[in-house]
């Protein structure tokens, strides 16, 4: 799942969080029995998890697994780093707010396990670049990715006689054919700042200079240099777009593109299990957002969980164990079937038939990393991006990019 990056009143946040007090806490209690705190952040996934425990304990009776989820999981997780309190394990979005406090040394370093090499290497790589604590240390395991990119009706295309477009010109050609019969294009949520990021970054993939990051780092170039197409491209999307784009939620697009009332939906597999509970029956498809040849396309993919271990456990055996047990083959896949991911395991396939319509760009490579996840998050990526998509003035939002990313350079 892409990350929300919401803005919550600390004080009443960390009164929630204290007053989930005992919850929070794993410890040697329960006759005899080792408590461990896991702490995940998927609200959907509780249940799949709690069926993952159920079948953890069986196997060691010797251990009880605690789950904890809570909302607005990143600004909770962060406040009991504060207070020194870091879960036992954890599973976390494999975004940039996992490489920050990977690089601050909250996490195990699994390099010498050799669960790491059951991992598909691409997969790791992309994880590895988020960042580590040190060179050569594995500071998580992927445990589920996803694919990010343009979900479509396909019995809309099929009446509209509409194919799959496989260049950004067949795109846009296809999303009028679709408009001047009637039929929605595409459907934005920007009521939600963090919805423009799906499509953002599935555009800047296929746009934006593979080197970009590191050039800014050294501060070689700018967002005003790098992002202009990026940014031509992101709005003349969603102009392509419902009217009351800007007044809609996520959970709103994820019940009308689920009642198919909408040709196409920039999300990602994250979207797949919510929509089906609206419509179960709905033929979906998938395609990566194109670039301006099919050759030079590249599928956004990132690691949705990782799975990790509190470097400072005093549970360390008990919770490597679990963390053991989570990437276990016939786990991965349970779990990518049930949330509709793309397992991480090497020789593993995506069960969901929506999502084995991307395998050609895994199995060949042409697979890019979230670019937000490169973005620090001291840097308002989402409502600049957001404001930008309200006013259209293209230069003032890659001279905000770089006065922001300036900003935070300057303090680190």
């Amino acid at each position: 799942m892409v990350l929300r990056r919401t803005v919550r009143a600390v004080a009443g946040l960390t009164l929630t969080v204290l007053a989930a007090g005992c919850a929070l806490t794993g410890g040697p209690s329960d006759g005899g029995r080792t408590t461990l705190d896991f702490f995940q952040f998927k609200p959907e996934a509780i249940a799949t998890f709690d069926r993952i425990i159920a079948g953890f304990e069986r196997e060691r009776p010797d251990i009880r697994v605690r789950q904890n989820h809570v909302p607005d999981a990143e600004t909770a997780l962060r406040t009991r780093l504060v207070r020194d309190d870091v879960p036992d394990v954890l599973a976390l979005n494999g975004d940039g707010d996992f490489g920050e406090l990977a690089k601050a040394g909250i996490f195990h370093d699994f390099a010498d396990d050799p669960v790491v090499d059951t991992i598909d290497p691409g997969v790791l790589e992309i994880q590895q670049a988020l960042g580590v604590r040190a060179d050569g240390e594995v500071n998580g395991l992927p445990f589920a990715a996803n694919a990010n990119g343009m979900l479509y009706n396909r019995r809309l295309f099929a009446e509209h006689g509409v194919a799959v477009p496989t260049t950004w010109a067949e795109l846009i050609a296809a999303a009028r054919t679709l408009k001047a019969a009637g039929v929605t294009p595409f459907y934005f949520t920007l009521q939600e700042a963090w919805t423009a990021m799906p499509v953002f970054n599935a555009i800047a993939a296929n746009t934006a200079p593979a080197d970009f990051f590191d050039r800014l780092r050294a501060d070689r170039t700018t967002f005003a240099d790098g992002y202009a197409e990026t940014g031509r491209r992101l709005r003349q999307l969603t102009e392509l777009g419902q009217p009351d784009r800007f007044a809609r939620d996520y959970a709103a697009g994820n019940q009308a593109f689920g009642r198919g009332e909408v040709a196409m939906y920039a999300q990602g597999s994250w979207t797949l299990p919510p929509i089906r509970d609206v419509g179960p029956d709905l033929d979906i498809g998938v395609f990566p957002i194109p670039a301006d040849t099919p050759e030079a396309t590249r599928l956004v993919s990132g690691v949705d969980v990782t799975i990790t271990v509190g470097r400072q456990t005093d549970r360390r055996p008990e919770a490597l164990a679990f963390a053991r047990y989570l990437l276990r083959p016939e786990v991965v896949a349970a779990y990518a079937k049930e949330q509709s991911a793309v397992p991480t395991l090497r020789g593993s396939e995506p069960t969901d038939p929506v999502l084995r319509e991307v395998l050609p760009w895994f199995r060949q490579g042409r697979v890019a990393g979230f670019v937000d996840h490169q973005v620090p998050l001291a840097v308002p990526l989402a409502p600049v991006t957001q404001q930008y998509l309200i006013d259209g003035d293209l230069a003032r939002w890659l001279r905000t990019l770089d006065r922001e990313w300036e900003k935070v350079a300057r303090r680190r």
